[in-house]
């Protein structure tokens, strides 16, 4: 295991709801192979900040990946409506072409 992955852990026995320390070791562990512990910590992320606009673009690209084109596309669309909400035009321009891409 990497000396990444074992920081943000530290981190996270201090704060193990933060989004960002949970993203980050979402994308280690994705470098690595490790998709299932990758969805689980993204999963966690939209159950306790639907308004984490990162999780969306990431999460949907490993279902992507995985085969999952439904869910990944019902993700960009959540995705989409909450960077809408959020008046973040930039993420929604990213969501809106990964879902295009995938849609069209």
């Amino acid at each position: 295991m990497s000396d990444r992955i074992e920081k943000i852990k530290a981190y996270l026995q201090q704060s193990p709801d933060d989004c960002f320390l949970n993203h980050a070791l979402a994308l280690e562990y994705i470098k690595l192979g490790n998709d299932v512990d990758a969805g689980e910590l993204f999963k966690k992320n939209m159950t306790y900040d639907p308004t984490y606009l990162a999780t969306y673009y990431h999460y949907a690209k490993l279902l992507e990946r995985l085969g999952d084109e439904q869910r990944a596309a019902v993700l960009y669309e959540q995705g989409m409506e909450q960077s809408r909400k959020a008046g973040d035009n930039h993420t929604y321009s990213e969501l809106r072409s990964a879902y295009e891409e995938l849609t069209f």
